[in-house]
């Protein structure tokens, strides 16, 4: 399945307790479609200590979130959109290209 969220896309979370939090996406994981949002979705982590961190403790991280649970944030307007996918001819190269396109503005990505 492809996904229509990559990384460094700006989102906002539309579902959960996170609920109107956007962020910038740091990392995908397309088989589990399930992404990391910047900021959203904290959880701690207790370590204990290791050579990179000797004093071990308490981490704070980001966890992963469920694809269906955010959605894209429109470049143009700033407001949260479908997005849809279209076909251009790239006159330079000669080929056909897909390109992701926003619902409501119809504004490339």
């Amino acid at each position: 399945m492809r996904l229509k969220i990559k990384k460094n896309d700006n989102v906002i979370i539309i579902t959960g307790n996170e609920k109107g939090k956007t962020g910038k996406v740091l990392k995908v994981f397309p088989k589990k479609q399930r992404v990391i949002v910047e900021g959203v979705n904290i959880v701690k982590r207790h370590t204990r200590p290791s050579r990179n961190n000797p004093q071990g403790g308490i981490i704070r991280k980001e966890a992963p979130i469920h694809i269906s649970n955010i959605m894209l944030i429109d470049p143009k307007t700033n407001v949260k959109t479908k997005i849809g996918s279209k076909i251009i001819f790239d006159e330079n190269t000669g080929k056909k290209k897909i390109v992701r396109v926003s619902k409501k503005s119809g504004e490339m990505i």
